[in-house]
């Protein structure tokens, strides 16, 4: 059976290129562009791995994060964003909420390294 990732994003690019790179990966995916629609899909099909961007139109990324793992508290996250932190933080604060901090700009190869390590087979 398909392990099963949620890609949430509001830049519809981002979603469709993980997703694909993801699916070609033997992944099943799914999308969503908002908190909102994070919410219902986590209520309605549980993934076993959240990539989610920091900043979303509707919401703060690591509130969303907070409120997704009330659903399934031993969500692993890979959080993969544009704004960028020092090591610091990461260890500090981020690595409470998050399993993982990629900048958007690693390449797809190195974020399947990490979808791998997170949620190995």
């Amino acid at each position: 059976m398909k392990k099963h990732v949620l890609i949430v994003d509001d830049e519809a690019p981002i979603r469709e290129i993980l997703a694909l790179m993801l699916d070609q990966n033997g992944y099943r995916v799914t999308e969503a562009a908002s908190a909102n629609e994070a919410q219902q899909a986590v209520q309605r099909d549980p993934p076993e791995l959240l990539i989610s961007d920091l900043q979303l139109e509707d919401s703060d990324g690591l509130e969303m994060i907070s409120q997704l793992k009330k659903l399934v508290p031993n969500l692993p996250v890979i959080l993969l964003t544009g704004v960028l932190f020092d090591d610091d933080v990461v260890r500090d604060s981020l690595s409470k909420v998050i399993t993982s901090y990629l900048p958007k700009i690693t390449p797809l190869a190195k974020i399947l390294e990490e979808v791998r390590r997170v949620l190995p087979s």
